[in-house]
């Protein structure tokens, strides 16, 4: 798969991932409402104002999961997968001694044709310890020296 192709295809996998997650933050957030909709029509007392605390708990972290993946989208929007790098940046995959990096969003290990790459944040440590290097510059991470071989 040629490079600009495989930059695609990683982007494409990661959109698919994220939209699965607002699907399933959206979905959960209904839920969430339904359920507390229906607890007030049908309960009074102690237990009920304890049952309303736990539902507006539960809404709240649906509404940031839900919030978190948007934000995912926006970032993944931002992306130009036609861009060429000559330094690492937001949008660059990376081969090392090590392993393949694509710096967009932190959603870990995709594989492609038997080979495994990395979607990690710039924010990341390792996407910190890989930004503005340069292909034959040498990084220590976790102990470990990574020699970036390839910039796409």
């Amino acid at each position: 798969m040629e490079d600009k192709e495989l930059k695609r295809y990683l982007h494409q996998s990661l959109v698919q991932i994220v939209e699965k997650k607002v699907n399933a933050a959206r979905l959960m957030l209904k839920s969430t409402l339904e359920s507390r909709d229906n607890e007030t029509k049908s309960s009074v007392g102690d237990k009920h104002e304890t049952g309303r605390a736990m539902m507006q708990r539960e809404e709240e972290q649906n509404r940031a999961q839900l919030s978190n993946a948007l934000e995912l989208t926006n970032i993944l929007s931002q992306l130009d997968v036609d861009k060429r790098f000559s330094q690492v940046e937001f949008g660059s995959l990376v081969t090392t001694n090590h392993g393949k990096y694509f710096l967009a969003i932190g959603l870990g290990k995709i594989v492609v044709a038997g080979i495994s790459y990395f979607a990690i944040s710039p924010a990341s440590p390792m996407g910190k310890v890989l930004l503005n290097k340069v292909v034959g510059d040498r990084v220590l991470f976790l102990q470990k020296e990574y020699v970036i071989t390839q910039i796409e």
